[in-house]
């Protein structure tokens, strides 16, 4: 027994297997898992999935066929995996995620990774970063760290969906969700008992005001009550603040999605609305001072997207009064030419980071350093589609970026990413430091 062991830790580790399979996401929608197998076990992960996918993201594969799953199977990517992949990949040391990630890429041979499916290369690629981290015999999150070069671990805020709207929701809210920012707690544990007390007295709430009917939830775990208006959700929002004993240390953080309603140059703020004749245009000016207005009436330091992402003349302007946070979504898609325009113009101040809309572990280091050479926030996201795969809370830790959004503190796929957070504090002890106060700082 003390020979084998001893003969694991000296034999160089590689990759001897790589298996893919079909699993459903958190709705109920096929998404690519990778065991991936080194003389160390075996490392699993699996890929998010997005309801929006823009025109400059990494392209999943999907399967097209209408009688299975209604199109939405990834069977050709899976293939992908166990056929073209896992032999590119067998004899590779794990340690190496950029030769991993780029023989991956070489194989592709395609801008946005449309020929092996940018599901079937990040389930690997994050699932190969498990493995390198095994090998290493340390946490993820500090193999991550030292992957990107970086030496201050850092816990981010989190931001918490309380309300959902867009077009996620059955409710006539246009914007896509309002969060909550423990900006004020001292440690990650405190800022999501803060989440959670919030996210009940909110429920109670809108009990109280729409009956339960009010309280069922979105994709992500916010509640999505029978609202008109933005205005209408804040206060519902400021009230459950109110009740908890927080609000010095809660800020407000808004989603607005507004490619979702932009018509033209113009935004629709009625385009839910069952009644056509409703039709509340705005121009991207009148768009400006509404933002204005709602920044001096309620606690809002940051705003995700409040632009068409074809509006950079809007963005650079709201951007340059300095209002808020603005964090670039569908503005900049992960997308490193989108990134390096926005910093050049200063379109936004913050990038938000989709793991697979880029598609590499190795890439998103890199859109994550572009963003902070800027001196922009980071904020590391979740997608509609989620699963039980933590990897994105490390991935926040590895980086020190400032917010990780992964929905509500509620829904199992979402808290997988709060409770790995918890175990790292635990794991980091008197080395553990919350960003909190910093946030627009790290």
């Amino acid at each position: 027994m003390l020979m084998s062991n001893h003969m694991k830790k000296s034999v160089p580790s590689m990759i001897t297997k790589v298996k893919a399979r079909q699993i459903l996401d958190s709705r109920g929608i096929p998404t690519v898992e990778v065991d991936l197998y080194t003389n160390k076990g075996m490392f699993r992960a699996s890929a998010p999935s997005g309801a929006s996918s823009g025109m400059y993201e990494a392209i999943e594969l999907r399967d097209g066929d209408k009688g299975t799953y209604l199109g939405n199977g990834v069977s050709r990517a899976v293939r992908n995996v166990n056929e073209k992949i896992s032999e590119a990949l067998i004899g590779m040391d794990p340690t190496l995620q950029s030769q991993i990630d780029q023989a991956m890429i070489d194989l592709d041979r395609t801008e946005k990774k449309s020929e092996l499916g940018a599901n079937a290369i990040l389930a690997v690629s994050m699932a190969a970063c498990k493995a390198g981290a095994a090998e290493k015999e340390v946490p993820l999150y500090k193999h991550i760290a030292v992957l990107s070069g970086n030496t201050n671990l850092s816990l981010p805020i989190p931001a918490f969906t309380l309300i959902s709207g867009g077009k996620y929701a059955a409710n006539f809210l246009p914007v896509k969700q309002i969060m909550i920012l423990p900006i004020g707690a001292r440690q990650f544990e405190e800022a999501l008992q803060m989440g959670s007390e919030t996210y009940h007295h909110l429920k109670a709430v809108i009990s109280k005001k729409y009956g339960t009917d009010g309280c069922s939830v979105g994709e992500d775990g916010g509640f999505a009550p029978s609202i008109t208006s933005i205005r209408e959700g804040l206060d519902l929002v400021k009230e459950a603040i109110g009740r908890t004993g927080y609000s010095e240390k809660l800020k407000i953080a808004i989603d607005v999605d507004a490619t979702e309603f932009c018509i033209g140059t113009k935004y629709d703020l009625d385009f839910k609305s069952p009644n056509k004749s409703d039709q509340n245009f705005k121009s991207g000016e009148d768009m400006i001072n509404i933002y204005k207005e709602l920044c001096s009436d309620y606690p809002i330091v940051s705003i995700e997207d409040p632009f068409d992402k074809e509006d950079w003349e809007h963005a650079k302007h709201f951007s340059n009064l300095g209002i808020c946070q603005v964090v670039g979504d569908d503005l900049l898609m992960s997308n490193t030419k989108r990134i390096e325009r926005a910093v050049e113009e200063s379109a936004c101040n913050a990038l938000l980071l989709k793991v697979n809309q880029i598609g590499t572990v190795t890439e998103a280091i890199e859109n994550v350093k572009l963003a902070k050479d800027a001196h922009w926030g980071v904020v590391i996201s979740q997608r509609s589609g989620e699963t039980e795969d933590a990897f994105i809370a490390d991935l926040c830790v590895g980086l020190a970026v400032s917010q990780i959004k992964a929905g509500a503190p509620c829904r199992g796929e979402r808290l997988a990413k709060y409770n790995q957070l918890l175990r790292i504090e635990e794991d980091l002890g008197d080395q553990a430091v919350y960003v909190g106060d910093d946030w627009r700082l790290s």
